[in-house]
């Protein structure tokens, strides 16, 4: 069995909305046994009144969760015997495969650092995310990319952007099951020259990787084309691109609402244009993704969404299981070891 820790009290939508997902996978056929973390009494109480499997869960107490308003620092500081803490330690000292939250995302960064070991050869971990394109991708054909960094780091090193793209296309490998996931770097231009300092040096580093499928630099048009599998940048970057993306989906999804209920001829020309309207949802549909892992520790750790639903997590799990029985952290490794 692969053994996921999973933080209980972490997310928007309270312990309930993830104890709803946790009994509902504990009777699918699967072989994933999960360590739930937090508050013991509530836990217990909430699974009784739903229908689970208790052979394939184990309830470890904690006190407190880290808000989503705290400052990270502070609050594994001041509380270090909260829920985000209490699972990752957990999970550095064997007790778990693999780690869930839906909580803070600054925190379960930091505890991963304080508590887990980094791979050899990583330098910075990276957060990655999907976003939906309109190019399929991989022999499932996913309607999304991979980019990282997201947010786990604000600058990045030459070093540290191969060190992404490695990560990334191991990810890609396993979790799309897609063999040769193409990787770019996301630059001001498509020429080798263009970038920063830190981008042309990772590109001229790249070109010849063995274990790299590389594509040289995308501009950010490419990215809702969905040109390239992996798109690699440093966390600042990443994270406001990240935010653009899911901006421009909430305002077109608002506007199709708004056009629907204003004009008799808009709701007819939307009807019609139902199937697409469908496909953007599903394409933009986080909750089918699973999370974000945080790559580069020896452990695997997926960061769910806060406003993760039951399926969501569902889904966070099976993919932090996933990852575990493909072995990415070895994968990673094997990367790295052909990096000069």
């Amino acid at each position: 069995m692969v053994r996921v820790v999973v933080d209980a009290m972490g997310g928007d939508l309270g312990l309930e909305t993830v104890i709803d997902g946790v009994a509902h996978l504990s009777l699918e056929d699967n072989d994933i046994q999960m360590v739930l973390v937090g508050d013991a009494d509530a836990i217990t109480h909430a699974l009784g009144e739903r229908q689970h499997d208790p052979r394939k869960l184990q309830v470890l107490h904690s006190d407190g969760v880290v808000a989503m308003s705290d400052s990270a620092k502070d609050a594994l500081r001041d509380h270090p015997n909260c829920s985000i803490s209490v699972a990752m330690a957990a999970l550095a000292r064997g007790d778990g495969d693999a780690l869930v939250s839906a909580g803070h995302t600054g925190a379960t960064i930091l505890a991963a650092s304080q508590h887990l070991e980094r791979l050899p050869g990583i330098r910075r971990a990276a957060l990655a995310a999907v976003h939906p394109t309109e190019h399929r991708h991989g022999p499932r054909e996913d309607p999304f990319a991979l980019i990282l960094d997201v947010g786990a780091t604000l600058s990045a090193t030459a070093e540290d952007l191969v060190s992404f793209a490695i990560m990334g296309s191991a990810y890609a490998q396993i979790i799309s099951d897609n063999p040769n996931p193409s990787v770019a770097l996301l630059s001001n231009g498509a020429e080798p020259n263009k970038g920063t300092e830190a981008i042309i040096e990772a590109h001229e580093a790249l070109i010849n990787h063995p274990q790299i499928n590389f594509a040289g630099n995308v501009e950010g048009l490419d990215l809702p084309r969905g040109t390239v599998d992996v798109v690699v940048c440093d966390g600042f970057l990443g994270n406001v691109v990240l935010k653009m993306l899911e901006g421009v989906t909430e305002v077109v999804t608002d506007l199709a609402k708004d056009a629907y209920a204003r004009k008799f001829l808009w709701r007819l020309g939307l009807t019609m244009l139902s199937q697409g309207l469908r496909q953007l949802r599903t394409m933009t549909d986080w909750k089918q993704y699973g999370g974000a892992p945080l790559l580069g520790f020896d452990k695997v750790v997926i960061k769910a969404h806060g406003r993760s639903n039951s399926r969501a997590i569902r889904n966070a799990i099976k993919v932090a299981a996933k990852a575990v029985s493909r072995d990415l952290a070895g994968q990673i490794r094997r990367g790295i070891s052909h990096t000069d």
